[in-house]
């Protein structure tokens, strides 16, 4: 009876919580097909163990209500029973089955998702996608423009965004796009994406920077191409170009709202590839020089002591 009350009461919990969920949650509402994958994966996952619960669940009250206790004299001896080497290989074989299952899924959707989208085999749009303290700044080579905390795209073509940071190490995620990759203040990281439907997309920073990371998000339109054109044009008609001192402005600590600007911080400030990749990024030509210089002298001075 008890039994009967404890199950009766979970699924009662599980129909009362489940109809409270009228918006699906946004990586299970994927607009792209990279995210559409990723979430095949997840639930995939969940079906498997879901699966392994149900069946343990299962195998619990048949053991509980098979075995359970009953008055028997006081001289009673239950039988002597041998392990079953049938059993042992069969509880030791299905995890090692599903783990492998779930490893070969993973490795095979992986490197599905670190590639162009399939069918996408058009030039991509090439966004580089920088993080400060506590803001995003997508530079559109391009395009030669440039925005803060929001993102235009076009629908149907291939997105190829450039990670990294002026910071801290932040992670760059749009849940309904595909999953999350970091950006590094030393080296710029590739994500592929693409989008197939039109709308409005939440994108945010899923990493733990410092006090303001929660307010670090950032608003994604996808548009069809015509329109993401005619974007582009406005922008280039009426918005002010970006110079090192606003850009170095934008990197002081803080919240700012969204703006747009022609030109990129990258002729200024280029990301971190390349000859410009390491930790030594960003060092001007006179502190390099003045390395070399020293290098020279402390040489000199070694060969004429020795």
């Amino acid at each position: 009876m008890k039994i009967k009350w404890a199950l009766l009461t979970i699924l009662f919990t599980i129909a009362t919580v489940l109809t409270g969920c009228d918006n699906p949650l946004m990586v299970l509402d994927p607009k792209g097909p990279v995210a559409a994958t990723q979430a095949d994966v997840i639930m995939i996952s969940i079906w498997t163990m879901a699966f392994v619960v149900l069946v343990v669940i299962v195998l619990y009250i048949f053991m509980i209500l098979k075995y359970r206790a009953s008055k028997q004299r006081d001289d009673y001896e239950p039988p002597h029973i041998e392990g079953s080497k049938v059993l042992e290989t069969i509880w030791v074989a299905i995890p090692i089955i599903i783990v492998a299952f779930l490893s070969v899924v993973t490795v095979k959707t992986t490197n599905e998702v670190e590639a162009t989208p399939k069918g996408y085999e058009q030039e991509p749009l090439v966004i580089y996608a920088s993080s400060s303290n506590w803001k995003w700044h997508f530079s559109y080579p391009e395009e030669d423009i440039e925005t803060v905390n929001y993102l235009f795209l076009p629908t149907n073509r291939p997105i190829e965004f450039k990670l990294y940071s002026y910071g801290p190490i932040a992670s760059f995620w749009i849940p309904q796009l595909g999953g999350q990759k970091y950006a590094m203040s030393d080296m710029v990281n590739t994500l592929h994406l693409a989008v197939d439907v039109p709308g409005e997309y939440m994108g945010r920073n899923s990493n733990f920077s410092g006090s303001g990371f929660a307010q670090q998000t950032f608003n994604v339109k996808a548009m069809p191409e015509k329109e993401y054109d005619k974007w582009v044009d406005e922008i280039k008609a009426t918005a002010e170009p970006i110079t090192e001192d606003k850009f170095n402005k934008l990197l002081e600590p803080g919240h700012v709202g969204q703006s747009t600007y022609t030109g990129t911080h990258l002729e200024f400030s280029p990301a971190p590839e390349g000859e410009h990749a390491g930790h030594d990024h960003g060092s001007s030509d006179t502190e390099e020089n003045d390395s070399k210089d020293s290098h020279e002298e402390h040489s000199e001075h070694s060969n004429m002591n020795h």
